[in-house]
């Protein structure tokens, strides 16, 4: 296990100020589409609607119960992802991925911010966390695209 100089590292003021810093919490009238994950390994979960607009988010509303650092990525998946097409929201998934498990670079704009998190990729019980405000919305929009269809 880490020592107690890597849990502040990982737990640093901003990681905690994002945290603290969720404010799409309104539900919506019409969402298009709505999901709810949870991670089993620590019981965080997330739900997420959204209204959707010449394929992107028009309005999103997120109700969070997550670590910090699930509540940190929530926190910056929400000030992003107004006007994001659900494929600009995969890549940003995948790249959140990619930096906690297969060490890979950050992700790119418009959720450059995720770097704060490199951190916890030596926590892999956290990283279900972290990606379930992505998880979520990506849900909502298969949601979305399956009312269409009906």
């Amino acid at each position: 296990m880490s020592d107690n100089s890597d849990m502040i590292k990982l737990y640093s003021g901003k990681i905690l100020a994002l945290a603290s810093d969720i404010e799409l919490t309104e539900p919506l009238a019409h969402p298009d589409g709505c999901a709810k994950r949870r991670s089993p390994l620590c019981g965080s979960n997330i739900s997420v609607c959204i209204e959707i607009e010449d394929g992107k988010v028009k309005q999103f509303q997120q109700d969070v119960k997550a670590c910090a650092l699930g509540q940190a990525s929530a926190s910056i998946l929400e000030k992003a992802v107004i006007g994001q097409s659900q494929e600009t929201i995969q890549r940003g998934r995948d790249q959140l991925f990619a930096m906690l498990a297969q060490d890979g670079p950050s992700p790119e704009a418009p959720f450059a911010q995720l770097s704060l998190l490199e951190p916890a990729k030596e926590y892999r019980n956290r990283h279900a966390s972290i990606l379930l405000g992505f998880d979520a919305t990506l849900e909502a929009f298969e949601t979305a695209a399956q009312k269409k269809r009906a």
